[in-house]
């Protein structure tokens, strides 16, 4: 098999038929379960999807290796392995490989991706990709004429435009799942979308875009402290009216209040962007801690998460910058973040001041390692990163314990806020996206907004503010917008951009 020298025409076909058949079981189950496959119309649809996809793989290959035997060896070997992967997370949490989950893939640091780490990654690598291109780096192949690979290639691409325009009653269907289909496809999945997604990372790296300059109003020392959670979902807060009491203390809490509200994306990027920006745009404005630092607010950022829009300020710390003061346990997790927070504030030598605190306690798969041990109220729980592999209430109740972990937190943050009996304080707590735990046998979040389930985008939005300071307004339902402008009001900050309409406190 490896001896004998293989015609370039068979090695392409066998290549995308084994691409074909390991890689697009997701693809065509979907479209499946979305046409009426017992219809002249839907066998038609399934059967061209099948030989453009057959012939499309093979056109690919066949121009890449006419060019080098080398060059395609390699990235055939390099295709098979993100395809294993990506089937992997496909197949495990039930996501689709679109932009958007292009970007969460891209700005996974280390420790989160070494969650997901599991035996079944070892087979589906092994079997789906270290076995065939063991087979693609051995096998000898034969070259082709000029004459032939023009003449080849041209009937490939002139057959696959045919194909599609006979389908064209069925463009129309295509166009409306166009999202789905693509994060499925192998490899046009990751490799389309990983280049919008860099074409677009480019526009958003252009230089940001300057606000009007803002004034500080009075001289009242006020100090507001913002929590970004992480894939937290407003449905498993009993503040909510969920069964289960994962708010044991913020319930009992005075002047802690909630409102309805979801989020502008499914991702950590977008999400955390659309927090702090003043409207949601896919343009790059100065978003608020750069905003209020830039006009003499004191802004402290600090993190045990990632994926924020550049921030522009003096003092931004990562778990590193906090370690060397934080002592014991509880610095293992997100409450490291509360490091001397009452000290700090009270160092300020400014009369405004804002503490952003991004968190990452319900981020999965690996929801049981995000609390310490005494949070765990709810049992028993998932300890596996194949979520599908866990009963439900497994996967729930350690999901759930990161909420009282969030409870206690958030608790903590409150508890340092009332000893400033000199400032007028508020703490907002706000999660970048919802999360999905085996509904509809979706998992986790990053699905295109237009296509998530209510899971992945309803999320919390707390609020509690100190005795004698502002108040808030009867508000029912608010955006994440709403953070920009109602720090700006609470802070006494005036600015030409600021929307009362978006503003969460009275005066």
């Amino acid at each position: 098999m490896f001896r004998n020298n293989v015609p370039l025409t068979r090695f392409v076909l066998l290549m995308s038929f084994i691409t074909f058949l390991f890689f697009h079981y997701p693809f065509f189950a979907f479209v499946c379960n979305n046409v009426e496959y017992k219809s002249l119309n839907g066998i038609l649809l399934i059967v061209s999807l099948i030989i453009i996809m057959l012939v499309a793989n093979a056109f690919v290959y066949y121009l890449i290796f006419s060019l080098s035997r080398y060059v395609g060896k390699f990235l055939l070997v390099v295709t098979f392995i993100c395809n294993a992967i990506a089937v992997y997370f496909i197949n495990t949490y039930n996501v689709i490989i679109d932009e958007s989950m292009i970007g969460n893939v891209l700005n996974t640091n280390y420790a989160e991706s070494s969650s997901y780490f599991s035996i079944k990654l070892v087979f589906y690598l092994l079997f789906l990709a270290i076995l065939p291109s063991i087979y693609i780096i051995k096998v000898k192949l034969t070259s082709v004429p000029v004459k032939k690979f023009l003449i080849t290639a041209s009937l490939s691409l002139v057959f696959i435009l045919a194909l599609a325009f006979a389908n064209a009653s069925n463009w129309l269907w295509i166009d409306k799942n166009s999202k789905t289909l693509g994060g499925l496809a192998m490899p046009w999945s990751y490799s389309v979308n990983m280049s919008l997604f860099y074409i677009h990372k480019q526009k958003q790296n252009e230089k940001e875009i300057l606000l009007p300059d803002a004034t500080i109003k009075d001289t009242k020392k006020s100090v507001v402290v913002l929590v970004i959670g992480e894939s937290a979902r407003s449905q498993n807060f009993s503040l909510y009216g969920y069964g289960k009491n994962t708010n044991p203390l913020l319930s009992q809490t005075p002047n802690v209040f909630h409102f309805n509200a979801t989020s502008c994306a499914t991702y950590t990027t977008a999400g955390v962007k659309c927090i702090l920006e003043h409207t949601n745009t896919d343009d790059l404005y100065e978003i608020l801690p750069n905003y209020l630092f830039r006009n003499h607010v004191d802004v402290v950022w600090r993190t045990s998460n990632w994926g924020e829009p550049p921030v522009h300020i003096k003092e931004y710390q990562k778990r590193e910058q906090l370690a060397p003061d934080c002592q014991g346990d509880p610095c293992n997790y997100d409450e490291m973040l509360l490091t001397g927070l009452k000290e700090r504030i009270q160092a300020s030598t400014s009369n405004k001041i804002l503490i952003v605190l991004h968190t990452s306690t319900s981020h999965g798969p690996t929801y049981s390692q995000k609390y310490p041990a005494q949070f765990e109220k709810f049992k028993p729980v998932c300890n596996s990163v194949e979520l599908g592999n866990c009963s439900k209430e497994e996967l729930i109740n350690a999901y759930d314990n990161t909420i009282v972990y969030t409870d206690y937190i958030l608790y903590k943050v409150i508890e340092n806020l009332k000893q400033l009996k000199d400032y007028n304080s508020t703490m907002l707590f706000v999660s970048d996206h919802g999360e999905s735990l085996g509904e509809k046998n979706l998992y986790m979040h990053g699905l295109p907004l237009s296509l998530a389930p209510k899971e992945q985008y309803d999320i919390p939005f707390i609020v509690w503010v100190s005795d004698g300071s502002k108040q808030l307004k009867p508000n029912k339902t608010v955006s994440q917008n709403h953070v920009f402008h109602s720090v700006l009001h609470f802070l006494g900050i005036q600015s030409p951009v600021y929307d009362e309409s978006l503003n969460i406190y009275k005066d």
